[in-house]
């Protein structure tokens, strides 16, 4: 007589099986955890800049519509309501001081500014240089060789000045994001929409 013989796993094949398995979805599961995280740190890089893109976009389109550019460089060390006053040119600023679209000549008063502090940061006045908010944000450091850039700011004179005027801003310098140095370079150029020539 013969014995039939019964198929089916053994207790070892059955645990082999198991932990193949545990270590795929393991594995899989720790691959799609890192992809959710640099989705994440991108993102929120993004996001910053994003934020720098808007900073650039606020002063091109409010120095477009603005008159009576003044540029402050080394020669201008001090941004206060005492030293705001005629319409300047410079080539490396770190300061610029304009009428905004509905302001007055008549009066600084009402005159905004925005300027790279000596820690990287950008600020803004709206108010004659009397009070600044801060428009970059914690993560962003400008580096000191950015700088603001005026041509054809003075008054029209037949004699010198015969050029609209022309701003342009440089910004460079790195972003730090959870130990991430990311480095960045912005460039625009704006030529004021009155006419001064």
């Amino acid at each position: 007589m013969q014995k039939s013989a019964i198929g089916g796993y053994t207790i070892i094949e059955t645990m082999i099986a198991i932990s193949l398995f545990i270590i795929i979805v393991m594995a899989g599961m720790g691959a799609l955890l890192n992809a959710n995280l640099l989705h994440q740190k991108s993102q929120s890089m993004r996001s910053i800049m994003d934020n720098l893109s808007f900073i650039m976009e606020d002063m091109s389109r409010n120095l477009r519509t603005g008159f009576d550019f003044q540029c402050f460089d080394a020669s201008n060390p001090t941004l206060s309501p005492a030293t705001l006053g005629a319409a300047r040119s410079c080539a490396d600023g770190w300061a610029i001081v304009f009428e905004y679209a509905n302001g007055s000549s008549s009066t600084f008063t009402d005159q905004w500014a925005y300027y790279i502090s000596n820690d990287g940061k950008i600020f803004k006045s709206v108010d004659g240089a009397n009070s600044f908010v801060q428009l970059t944000p914690i993560e962003v450091v400008i580096d000191p060789a950015s700088s603001f850039s005026v041509l054809g700011a003075e008054p029209f004179d037949s004699n010198a000045d015969e050029q609209q005027p022309f701003v342009s801003i440089r910004l460079s310098g790195k972003i730090t994001f959870k130990d991430v140095v990311t480095p960045f370079s912005l460039q625009t150029s704006v030529s004021q929409r009155l006419i001064d020539i």
